[in-house]
């Protein structure tokens, strides 16, 4: 049986063309998906949290595709991040089983991926707006690629729930420019480089 119970799942994309300098033809898509779950382990301790681990997996692997859908599918993807938000009763520890139920199942569904995805998590009251890194999904040194997406609902994490998110993005910052690794230079293949 399943621990996962969804209150609500939120699909958001923003098309971003400028911010002040040149606008884009073709915008840049920054997505998000989020679901507001009740947390099995508020209010008390747990030492084995195995089973979230492995049903939150199941769940993101039913959500990523959903997102990438709504982003323009997998070949479009450049960046990731995922995130967390721990209601009151719990402890950060509960929004850590996202590192592996969220971020695997993104890998997985995005065939180029190799470098980590980076994450944010904290323990916060209703209405917390979390900021989510994102890093190039290849390498995790392609600065142009790091940024962040605004996740959270007005009414959730209620104190017993949690809010788990994945974030994407079709490109760059919309007028990086600061240079560094550039995405067609990325050559070792080790995620990093």
């Amino acid at each position: 049986m399943s621990l996962i119970k969804i209150r609500k799942k939120l699909l958001n994309i923003e098309s971003v063309y400028h911010e002040g300098g040149p606008a884009r033809s073709e915008p840049i898509k920054m997505g998000s998906i989020a679901v507001v779950i009740e947390n099995p382990y508020a209010g008390r301790y747990v030492e084995e949290l195995t089973q979230l681990v492995e049903d939150s997996t199941k769940m993101a692997m039913e959500i990523v595709p959903e997102l990438i859908e709504a982003l323009g599918g997998a070949d479009k993807i450049q960046a990731y991040g995922k995130g967390a938000i721990v209601g009151l009763n719990g402890e950060l520890e509960h929004g850590a089983i996202w590192h592996i139920g969220g971020g695997y199942p993104m890998r997985q569904h995005l065939p180029k991926a190799k470098s980590i995805v980076p994450a944010a998590k904290v323990v916060a009251s209703a209405g917390t707006r979390l900021q989510i890194p994102l890093h190039h999904i290849e390498a995790a040194y392609v600065r142009s690629h790091f940024s962040t997406m605004e996740v959270g609902t007005i009414d959730g994490p209620r104190p017993n729930e949690l809010l788990y998110a994945l974030v994407m993005a079709t490109g760059t910052r919309v007028h990086e420019r600061l240079g560094g690794l550039r995405a067609d230079e990325i050559k070792v293949g080790d995620g990093q480089r």
